[in-house]
């Protein structure tokens, strides 16, 4: 059984087990109520924050398997923890925190060091007619972004986040916006105005097929954002995040493009192969199990990442009751 399948039934069970039937949808793992979906730690903030920045929810966010809200579920709360956001980051990249710097702050000033749905701080993709991009809705945006100091400079990383995604073959009616595409993207993609190297043998089309093209788009907006120095950063990064079970995220959807894990061939067409990071969940977050310490607040919320979510912390025993459903 896949990842998508088997975290499906894994999901009904838990919802089966903890919620009122009145709580869910027929389907067994969609709830009627998307604050439902949200984890206690991640509630409050998350509602709050997408009110008060005008930032869109997917359509999907009361579905259990929803990305969307397992990226608020992990980092929403790690948004006022700076300390293990660090330890986190610190994780993912390989490579030691100076300083978290906050991306901005609630409306009674409270600073936030992860911020969500970004778009960047201008029209850095032509996507908008110029306007500053709504947050979650038509246009590039990371799931989340941070900033911090590493030898003494300032750098920012978009993170991607992926859960049970998979893509097959691109359907042939999504060519017919191929020409918006390109007249859109064709002048940001290849070096020295763009990210890719301009000696791979490729055409911007060549690109047009997911998840290639959402690579694609966000290391152009990473690129975009580092020349323009936005919020005084030298460094602008993609990191993808996505459990190491989802095997079949890493299939080679465009046909140009080389054979392989489609992470390692995207990052080797980059002129700067570090500029893109794809690391596992579990990998990241592995120092939430250790470095949690004695605040009560947190270990309940670990507790409930490791109930919801146990593919991130594989070390750690699995809950097997919905075996009976596969």
């Amino acid at each position: 059984m896949n990842f998508a399948k088997s975290e499906k039934a894994r999901m009904k069970a838990n919802w089966n087990r903890q919620l009122d039937a009145e709580d869910m949808l027929p389907s067994g793992y969609q709830l009627k109520s998307r604050s439902l979906n949200l984890l206690d730690a991640s509630r409050d903030l998350s509602i709050e924050y997408f009110q008060d920045k005008n930032v869109v929810w997917h359509l999907h966010s009361n579905h259990a398997l929803s990305s969307q809200v397992a990226c608020l579920n992990f980092l929403m709360p790690l948004a006022v923890r700076s300390d293990l956001l660090a330890n986190c980051m610190a994780s993912a990249l390989g490579e030691p925190i100076e300083e978290m710097l906050p991306v901005e702050s609630t409306e009674d000033g409270t600073p936030l060091f992860v911020g969500f749905e970004w778009p960047g701080l201008k029209d850095y993709l032509g996507e908008s007619g110029g306007k500053v991009p709504r947050r979650g809705a038509n246009a590039t945006n990371a799931d989340a972004i941070v900033r911090f100091k590493r030898g003494g400079k300032i750098e920012t990383v978009l993170i991607e986040w992926k859960y049970i995604e998979s893509y097959g073959a691109t359907p042939k009616s999504w060519s017919d916006r191929n020409h918006v595409r390109l007249g859109r993207y064709k002048d940001h993609v290849f070096a020295p105005n763009g990210p890719i190297r301009s000696d791979c043998s490729l055409e911007v089309e060549d690109f047009f097929h997911e998840p290639v093209y959402q690579m694609l788009r966000q290391q152009m907006l990473a690129w975009q954002m580092e020349r323009a120095q936005e919020s005084d950063a030298s460094r602008v990064r993609v990191l993808h995040i996505s459990p190491s079970e989802n095997l079949a995220l890493h299939r080679m959807t465009a046909p140009a493009l080389p054979s392989g894990d489609i992470f390692e061939v995207f990052q080797s067409l980059l002129i700067d192969p570090e500029s893109f990071c794809n690391v596992s969940t579990a990998r990241m977050f592995a120092p939430l199990l250790t470095d949690s310490g004695a605040d009560g607040a947190t270990k309940d919320w670990t507790d409930q990442l490791v109930q919801r979510y146990p593919f991130a912390f594989p070390d750690l025993p699995r809950n097997t009751e919905y075996d009976a459903l596969l």
